[in-house]
């Protein structure tokens, strides 16, 4: 099986073939590494290939976990993608450069008092459920245009984008297509979307950035098994 090492550089030739193929200007994605479930020994070697993206999907296990790579290594970047807590918003602020889930009230306003108390303005974006899955987290298509409105307008957050998990049992291009014609009605650059299994297809429809993990990292330790490191 190749190292990471390879497997970075294929995930990253990919998604320069992607931009070609879609006649996109080279180098406008941005490839996130996520680290979900996987240690610091883990992602040393990931960092030391060459990536400084990564994404995490619990605030929790990124306190555990990335404080001290941040430390041995300058520039590194990394975005929450995995459901918020109204509660976790405080550490959500201090530690992520980037937001990809805003999808409730409750959290819009969390993230604006602590953006208002930190002084620091991660990226954010707004999770859109595209198939309107009970399960899953995320603002229905048809209210989204109000809910990032409520966003700028009454609590002050400036979104960047919009993000999306397509159905598993669905082609994921139509939710694509939506989620890109939403993000140019409200005028919103940033789309989040694509993962290993569909990533090429969502640079065709636009992706800016695109959420890549066991394509890098290999198959995930199971998350009831893995314990953050102590702090």
């Amino acid at each position: 099986m190749p190292g990471i090492a390879e497997r970075l550089a294929d995930v990253r030739a990919r998604v320069a073939a992607a931009e070609r193929t879609a006649a996109r200007s080279p180098g406008l994605v941005r490839l996130i590494a996520v680290s979900k479930t996987f240690d610091v020994d883990d992602i040393r070697p990931v960092v030391a290939a060459g990536q400084h993206v990564f994404g995490e999907n619990r605030v929790q296990e990124a306190k555990g976990k990335w404080p001290g790579l941040t430390t041995e290594t300058a520039g590194l970047e990394l975005h929450l993608i995995g459901p918020l807590q109204s509660n976790k918003a405080r550490d959500a602020v201090a530690l992520f450069d980037a937001i990809h889930t805003v999808d409730r009230e409750s959290i819009a306003v969390a993230l604006a008092k602590e953006i208002a108390r930190q002084h620091r303005r991660p990226r954010l974006l707004v999770e859109v459920n595209t198939g309107a899955e009970p399960q899953k987290a995320g603002i229905l298509p048809e209210e989204t245009d109000a809910f990032v409105t409520r966003c700028r307008d009454v609590h002050g957050l400036a979104i960047d984008g919009l993000m999306c998990i397509p159905p598993a049992d669905e082609a994921p291009a139509p939710h694509f297509a939506l989620l890109a014609k939403i993000a140019q009605r409200l005028g919103l650059p940033s789309l989040s979307m694509g993962m290993s299994s569909d990533f090429e297809t969502a640079i065709a429809f636009g992706a800016t950035d695109v959420r890549v993990g066991s394509a890098i990292f290999g198959e995930r330790v199971s998350p009831t098994t893995f314990t953050p490191p102590e702090i």
